[in-house]
């Protein structure tokens, strides 16, 4: 089994032999490209005859050939891949929009974890929320269950001509109207037993007891369910949230698409378990690019703000530890 390093090496080498003949004189170019939460080896096919390329992305090529072995099969499939998402990008080649018209309308918001994400923080418009920074995203296309999008690079941004907190002005109103804030009781999710099977009696106590837990959980989130944890930003549900429920509230961040929120007498005294939870749902259930933070948030509804309420050790969701500065002895004279 080749090692990662080789295995880039040996595709950077063949990868064009698999592709289609107008490709036999592009180059292969393989370059780390800075993603959310991770740094990913973009495969790219270089062509004179043409500006626009797609990319693949060598770790994944590299995990199926963990899981199969057949390095001659991953390259067919992801030569295919390619050249199927190289064809559907001319179809759809047109220059995008770069003006203030078209970003005011399309530019939206997410969150992403900051101590994370410093690479590509410094190359891209962004504010602070607590341990969590505000970015930006361009809309491409927008469906029901699925959105098309583009991180808004500080250059992009200067294209426009647009400050960032224009961008964060537009993209507050933008955000809320192309994904619109959705609260559920995660109670609603479940959907009861279901009458005339015959349940032993302890499932059914534990069952009745998930559910009567879950009707105290809320998910915050909007429409599409895609970068949703930035609705915990728009305070008026929040507020609408604790009011109800007569209680402040803890926030967890179940992902970059949601968070949960829980009314204050529920954990209050229990702070280490809470962040335990998040911290276990992080690192044994979602994929990294999904995690969002390992601290858990406090709504005041008097104050009616979030702030920290317990932060974790474990800042970074990759399970790896920051590196710590060598402390350096001072010169000691005798």
């Amino acid at each position: 089994m080749m090692t990662y390093e080789v295995f880039k090496a040996v595709v950077k080498e063949k990868f064009l032999s698999y592709l289609p003949e107008e490709y036999r004189d592009a180059e292969v170019n393989i370059r780390p490209i800075r993603k959310v939460n991770r740094t990913l080896d973009a495969l790219s096919v270089l062509r004179e005859d043409s500006r626009l390329f797609s990319s693949i992305y060598v770790n994944e090529m590299y995990e199926k050939y963990r899981e199969c072995g057949n390095l001659e099969m991953v390259l067919q499939a992801a030569a295919w891949k390619y050249a199927q998402s190289a064809d559907m990008l001319k179809e759809r080649q047109m220059e995008m929009p770069m003006g203030i018209e078209h970003f005011k309308d399309n530019v939206i918001m997410c969150l992403i974890n900051t101590e994370q994400n410093r690479e590509i923080l410094a190359d891209i418009p962004s504010r602070e929320f607590q341990d969590l920074s505000v970015i930006y995203r361009l809309v491409v296309k927008s469906y029901p269950d699925a959105l098309e999008s583009t991180i808004l690079s500080n250059e992009m941004a200067e294209m426009a001509g647009m400050t960032e907190e224009e961008l964060f002005q537009y993209a507050v109103e933008n955000t809320r109207r192309i994904n619109p804030v959705s609260v559920t009781c995660m109670g609603d999710l479940f959907d009861g037993i279901p009458k005339g099977i015959d349940i032993p009696q302890e499932v059914r106590e534990e069952m009745e007891m998930a559910k009567r837990t879950a009707e105290s959980m809320w998910i915050i989130s909007n429409s599409s369910g895609i970068y949703g944890a930035v609705s915990m930003l728009y305070e008026e549900n929040l507020h609408q949230l604790s009011e109800k429920l007569g209680e402040n509230l803890f926030i967890l961040p179940s992902s970059i698409n949601e968070v949960i929120a829980i009314p204050e007498d529920m954990a209050e005294k229990n702070m280490t378990h809470l962040l335990e939870m998040v911290q276990a749902v992080n690192m044994g259930s979602l994929e990294l690019e999904e995690r969002l933070s390992n601290s858990v948030y406090h709504y005041d509804r008097i104050a009616r703000k979030v702030t920290l309420a317990a932060e974790s050790l474990e800042k970074r969701l990759d399970g790896k530890q920051a590196e710590l500065p060598l402390i350096q002895e001072e010169n000691k004279t005798r």
